[in-house]
């Protein structure tokens, strides 16, 4: 009889593994749930069979699932139970499709969690790093409300317009990254490799060398002398700044500085508002109270000066005020917005302004990345133009001084 090892999870959380004898790898993971254990991973136990798994499963960390991979499965979910498909049998039908191994993993492990009896809400709520707290409280919306299918559209609207908008964000980063990456790299070979040549036509010289070719000589000398101290100390400033970032008064200075810096903080407020009132706007709509909308909005803001905006309209609307009444005090959104969302207040309609207000400012994030990426490249080639052209003129200016002296 075939064996399998198995990693499983008891009911008070605690990990084992071992070996089990049974026809079918279907067999075995009945004989485990029949014994109260949540399966991790199940496979055959033949030689190299665990290592190439395990293999596969490191290999695949760096690059998990993510927000595409999320929406597939959620247009795929809502096509098939639309259809009448079951959400058991659709679960394994997507399962099988699925080309990343982590990923059908999770969602065999969802399959289960509902063959057990769970609600598909609490079942996906294990996994909040790819089903999001807005996901899963849409989700319980529509179990609640007998709207799944339409709900799945909904969600998948919605993701869909997320991973466009990262989409934008990173495109217009791409381009001045590569173009900063560039001017850095020919500042650099023109200092370690060019200006050295140069430096044995000067010997003795040195003199009569113009203000600017004794800088550029002596700096290009220190990074062919000191390279790997500039290596070390750009390492630890790297290391430094990512570290920062990851504290909480390290992230919020960043936060704060692309809130106010004159070239960006347009397209990034553009950014946090229309995630904020898609957020809100789509939770209402489902149906989700409007506290727990609130502290899902906050959490998923992406900037930590909006969380804690939404954190405080949260304590407000907890005592009975109006979601107004604390953001008419925030200088994070406008006044017309503020105005509307008291209007949405006033008329019930508060799902429907939000819907509208965020999709006008999805429009200006639209046009904000289109600005931002016309400034930048001008600005990167003029400043890539003017490093190499005074290294340029360094070089040439003594060459002319030297040719008139000999004229002379």
């Amino acid at each position: 009889m075939p064996q399998y090892r198995y990693q499983v999870r008891s009911a008070n959380g605690a990990p084992s593994s071992g070996l089990l004898s049974a026809e079918t790898a279907s067999a075995a993971a009945a004989i485990l749930r029949e014994q109260g254990l949540h399966v991790l991973q199940l496979a055959p136990a033949g030689p190299g069979a665990m290592r190439l798994g395990g293999l596969v499963e490191r290999l695949n960390v760096s690059t998990g699932p993510g927000l595409k991979e999320v929406l597939d499965f959620t247009t795929q979910l809502a096509v098939m139970t639309r259809a009448g498909i079951g959400i058991r049998q659709a679960l394994e039908g997507i399962a099988e499709q699925v080309e990343h191994p982590r990923f059908k993993r999770i969602l065999h492990e969802i399959r289960m969690d509902v063959e057990a009896g769970k609600q598909f809400s609490e079942a996906i709520a294990r996994y909040p790093k790819l089903f999001s707290p807005l996901y899963v409280s849409m989700v319980r919306a529509s179990e609640m409300s007998g709207s799944f299918a339409k709900m799945l559209d909904r969600i998948a609207a919605y993701l869909a317009q997320e991973v466009e908008t990262r989409r934008m964000v990173i495109g217009a980063s791409i381009y001045p990254g590569l173009i900063a990456a560039m001017a850095v790299s020919v500042t650099v070979f023109l200092l370690t490799f060019v200006l050295p040549r140069f430096a044995a036509v000067f010997a003795g010289r040195e003199d009569a060398l113009p203000a600017p070719t004794k800088f550029l000589m002596g700096l290009s000398s220190f990074m062919v002398e000191w390279w790997w101290a500039i290596l070390a100390v750009a390492a630890a400033g790297i290391v430094g700044l990512l570290v920062g970032l990851r504290t909480p008064t390290g992230r919020g200075l960043f936060d704060l500085f692309k809130l106010r810096c004159p070239l960006v903080n347009r397209m990034f407020r553009a950014l946090y508002i229309s995630r904020s009132l898609h957020t809100m706007g789509e939770l209402l709509n489902a149906g989700v109270p409007v506290l727990d909308t609130i502290a899902i909005t906050g959490d998923i803001s992406g900037n930590t000066l909006y969380r804690r905006m939404w954190r405080g309209v949260y304590g407000a609307v907890k005592q009975g005020r109006k979601i107004q009444s604390q953001l008419v005090k925030s200088p994070l959104l406008p006044k017309p917005v503020v105005q509307m969302i008291a209007a949405g207040e006033e008329s019930g309609k508060l799902g429907e302004v939000l819907q509208e207000v965020s999709s006008y400012y999805h429009r200006v994030l639209r046009d904000a990345i289109k600005t931002v990426t016309g400034m930048i490249e001008p600005l990167m080639i003029v400043l890539m133009g003017s490093c190499v052209g005074f290294i340029a003129m360094a070089i040439i200016l003594p060459i002319f001084k030297m040719s008139s002296l000999v004229t002379n």
